[in-house]
């Protein structure tokens, strides 16, 4: 049975705890007031945080003017470098190439103590310490102190590995020329920038540079990425790679060849052409100074060297010269096609004294053979005889033979610098100038259109286009060819010239292998200063091209200046030899078959070439 519980008092019912249906106390104004300046203050905050980050990014994005040099960009660039293409030879060989290299640099604000940056680097890398401070002191300020040039692997590694606060690595790309100095004109030189500066360099410039890539990014205070617009990255392009006409192999031996005669002969300098007739290339090209010879009574002043022997004007191209009797064929083919004379017409040739043309001008002959042939004319390099044909022709017929064979106008077969020569201008023209034209004077052409026009003999007719570039390349100059004499009169002034070498002034330059056919040249020496003639100082040439029957090559050679107290000074003897050792090497070297009677000796140097070859 349940007991009774007696009823709780009030005070009882208070300490058992509020009652459940109890309402809580009224909200006062203090509690109102105290939760709308606690949400004005929010508010308030909030506000201003937006507003400095507005602020922060108006800075950032497009800063006060006053602010702009001192916040710097936010954006970093950064530059691929593209690959210059390689330059080759013919045959592949690589002539100029590129390799990646690396510099040092300083972050003055990244490095830990500048006092002694120099030294740090000079016990890691071997860098002068004081070059390296000399550099980095009054640049404080930048970012980027470049403090050395191109390093060797070791040094790259060692600053690697070093993790030397402030210092870094640019990438930086390294031109090498694997074949050293050989053709060094010709192929020109590059720049810091990798830009080229002379030669094939320069004029390939646009295929071998490529387009280096780019990228732009949003960076942080430390230089770290922090995002990157796809828009604004361009991949790099490698450049092209170009191959050049010339052959390696000739051209080291036409300047290995060239050199010793020059020094040999004390000469000024000389200079060496090697010519694919058929094709218009272009094998060889030398251009060689004698630095050590001694200057003598009447030398032009030494012109300023360039900072790099790479840099220095190829003359075969830039610097016309009087051919002398070198351009005796050039006539002697255009009068016979043109009918004026036959190669058996007897003509009245002096025996003793000089010939006097219509105007009374003394015209001398190095020996008088009398009554002569046209075709001996040529075979003895006779003054009267060509004298005489040269006032047959009227004025325009002796202009229309300059320009028939390319003289006067470039070949543009892409050497920097080409001259047009110097021809004399129809105004200027006179008897004078009729009959010293026909002897190789008063004219100037280049090593280049002699070797052209040359061609003409060795093509049965054909005027070729020169080019530097082989088939494939970038090359500006036509395939085209020129028809300019008959095939029999090509053929005939060939013949003609064959003769020269077995009974004229080319006898003591005879290959013992191939049947050479050419013609030399001697002229006086233009004065400096002032016009005229040196007495006894001269331009030795000899021009020369082979197989007879199938001519495969034309070289020229101009050798400046003999000394005359050390030999003969005659083209034939000086030039001549030199023609017929390159003629000799380079066409063993191709793998053409002599076309003498007799050969001794020519197996050996055809191994010699294919044991050299590189």
């Amino acid at each position: 049975m349940a007991r009774h519980q007696p009823p709780l008092d009030r005070r009882s019912r208070r300490n058992t705890g509020p009652a459940v249906n109890e309402s809580p106390p009224p909200r006062t104004w203090q509690h109102h007031r105290l939760d709308s300046w606690t949400a004005l203050l929010l508010i308030g905050i909030a506000a201003v945080m937006v507003v400095c980050i507005g602020r922060v990014v108006q800075l950032k994005l497009t800063p006060d003017q006053r602010l702009a040099s001192a916040a710097g960009s936010p954006f970093s660039t950064r530059v691929e470098p593209a690959r210059r293409g390689d330059l080759l030879d013919r045959r592949g060989r690589v002539i100029a190439t590129t390799t990646l290299g690396h510099r040092a640099f300083v972050d003055p604000a990244t490095v830990e103590d500048l006092a002694t940056i120099g030294v740090d680097l000079q016990e890691l890398i071997g860098l002068d310490p004081v070059e390296v401070d000399r550099r980095v002191a009054p640049r404080h300020g930048s970012r980027f102190v470049p403090i050395s040039g191109i390093l060797e692997p070791w040094q790259v590694e060692r600053i690697r590995r070093s993790g030397l606060d402030g210092v870094g690595l640019e990438p930086r790309l390294v031109r090498h020329y694997p074949q050293q100095d050989t053709g060094a004109q010709l192929i020109g030189l590059v720049g810091f920038e990798h830009t080229g500066l002379g030669g094939a360099e320069h004029l390939l410039d646009d295929d071998l540079a490529g387009s280096e890539g780019r990228m732009t990014y949003l960076r942080d205070v430390r230089r770290r990425p922090l995002w990157i617009n796809p828009e604004t990255f361009r991949p790099h392009e490698d450049g092209t790679d170009c191959r050049l006409t010339i052959d390696m192999v000739i051209q080291r031996h036409v300047e290995e060849r060239l050199e010793a005669e020059i020094v040999a002969r004390n000469a000024a300098g000389g200079r060496v052409v090697v010519l694919d007739p058929a094709t218009g290339e272009l094998l060889a090209i030398a251009d060689l100074v004698n630095p050590d010879r001694t200057p003598r009574e009447g030398d032009p002043a030494p012109e300023t060297a360039p900072p790099d022997p790479r840099l220095a004007r190829n003359r075969c191209a830039t610097d016309p010269y009087e051919p002398g009797s070198t351009f005796k064929p050039f006539v002697w083919a255009f009068a016979t096609q043109q009918g004026v004379v036959t190669p058996s017409e007897i003509l009245e040739t002096p025996d003793g004294t000089p010939h006097r043309t219509r105007s009374g001008r003394r015209i001398r002959d190095v020996h008088y053979y009398g009554r002569s042939s046209w075709e001996k004319v040529l075979v003895k390099s006779m003054n009267s005889g060509m004298a005489i044909v040269a006032e047959r022709l009227d004025t325009d017929s002796m202009q229309s033979c300059i320009s028939r064979f390319g003289f006067g106008t470039r070949t543009n077969c892409g050497l920097p610098g080409e001259t047009a020569g110097l021809v004399t201008s129809s105004r200027d023209w006179s008897s004078y100038t009729q009959v010293s034209v026909s002897m190789g004077h008063e004219i100037g052409v280049t090593p280049l259109q002699m070797v052209r026009a040359f061609s003409v003999f060795a093509t049965d007719g054909n005027l070729p286009a020169l080019h530097l570039l082989a088939h494939g390349g970038h090359d500006p100059s036509p395939r085209v060819q020129h028809r300019i004499l008959d095939p029999g009169i090509a053929r005939l002034t060939r013949l003609t010239m064959r003769k020269v070498m077995t009974d004229g002034t080319g006898r003591a330059c005879q290959s013992d292998w191939y049947q050479l056919f050419g013609k030399s040249g001697t002229a006086q020496l233009p004065k400096a200063t002032g016009g005229g003639y040196h007495e006894d100082r001269y331009i030795s040439s000899f021009i020369a091209g082979a197989p007879l029957e199938s001519p495969r090559l034309v070289v020229l050679c101009v050798i400046e200046d003999p000394d005359k107290r050390i030999g003969p000074y005659y083209g034939g003897r000086v030039a001549g030899p030199v023609v017929r050792d390159v003629l000799d090497h380079a066409l063993a070297y191709l793998g053409v078959t002599p076309d003498m009677d007799e050969v001794e000796g020519f197996p050996d140097l055809l191994a010699e070439h294919r044991t050299a070859d590189p």
